[in-house]
């Protein structure tokens, strides 16, 4: 059930949201959270659709925040959905325009579930999201560095700026390669890992959020190399006694994982999307330690180099 109000106001978007949950016969106490959309007009249709499908698995109310035209008078028009029309949550699509654009918090607060967890994503490049108004109402806050003009600083941004509660959609991303890095690591021979060289493409956050994990697991030297721009993560390899372990993906699709001893195994590396990135992101509430850790404290101890290392 879908209703559209056009220069409204907060008050009649509750009074409304209330009339179709009592028409449809949708219930509240399933919402396990409120997951605020920050996005311009441009992106916002991606982002909500994204968001539909990620709260499929955490039924949340979704609130679109979606600044216009700042130009002109201000007005606020929304739509309100509930019911089938909105999958497993209910979802506000908050439309701002005029001077009303710079006060999304102040228009988002009177619709906020009580005793609810806020979660804020911005789909799109975001800076100071911790200070931010909406990132103050929030328990997590979910960036995307990898949209940013200039992903690698976007993250350097992240790491100086880090509040707890903060995490970026570069690292969700990196989930699959952690976990068949560290089930690699479990299988004989169980000897220490003497360097690492992981390789990217000159504009990969997760490279770099991969690195730096591993710089601050293994407590070894960390080479950060790069591939050309848009290859994504390519290359882990770590350096033991025995041979190499060694996780590589040339085509941002199946990959391949090496060890001595081991026979070669074919992966699954493709790149997550949007809607399943977010939907690993919301599994979580509060503050991701290993990623703070692989954020603050590992990226500043990874070498940056030009080219990787050559194979010996």
């Amino acid at each position: 059930m879908i209703n559209e109000l056009s220069d409204t106001t907060t008050k009649a978007i509750s009074k409304q949201l209330v009339k179709l949950r009592n028409e449809s016969g949708t219930m509240t106490l399933g919402r396990v959270m409120t997951l605020i959309i920050v996005v311009d007009e441009a992106d916002a249709d991606e982002a909500i659709d994204a968001a539909i499908h990620a709260t499929r698995q955490h039924p949340s109310r979704i609130i679109a925040l979606v600044s216009g035209s700042a130009r002109g008078a201000s007005r606020l028009d929304a739509q309100v959905c509930v019911g089938t029309d909105a999958g497993g949550s209910e979802i506000i699509v908050l439309r701002m325009y005029g001077e009303l654009t710079k006060h999304g918090a102040s228009v988002v607060t009177p619709l906020l579930a009580a005793d609810t967890p806020v979660v804020a994503w911005w789909p799109g490049e975001a800076k100071d999201v911790a200070t931010s108004p909406i990132g103050q109402l929030s328990e997590r806050r979910i960036t995307d560095a990898s949209l940013a003009k200039n992903p690698r600083k976007a993250l350097q941004r992240r790491r100086a700026d880090y509040a707890r509660g903060d995490t970026d959609m570069a690292w969700s991303r990196t989930t699959r390669w952690r976990g068949l890095l560290a089930a690699a690591l479990d299988l004989p021979p169980y000897e220490q890992v003497t360097s690492v060289t992981v390789t990217g493409a000159s504009d990969s956050a997760s490279t770099d959020l991969v690195a730096g994990w591993l710089a601050v697991r293994l407590k070894c030297p960390v080479r950060r190399a790069r591939s050309a721009p848009g290859t994504g993560l390519v290359t882990v390899r770590m350096e033991r006694t025995s041979g190499p372990i060694e996780l590589v993906r040339p085509d941002r699709g199946m990959g391949t994982l090496t060890q001595p001893g081991q026979p070669e195994r074919l992966l699954d590396l493709t790149r997550p999307g949007t809607a399943e990135s977010l939907a690993e992101e919301l599994s979580r509430l509060g503050g991701d330690e290993v990623y703070r850790q692989a954020l603050v404290k590992g990226l500043p101890l990874v070498t940056d180099v030009r080219s990787p290392a050559k194979k010996r």
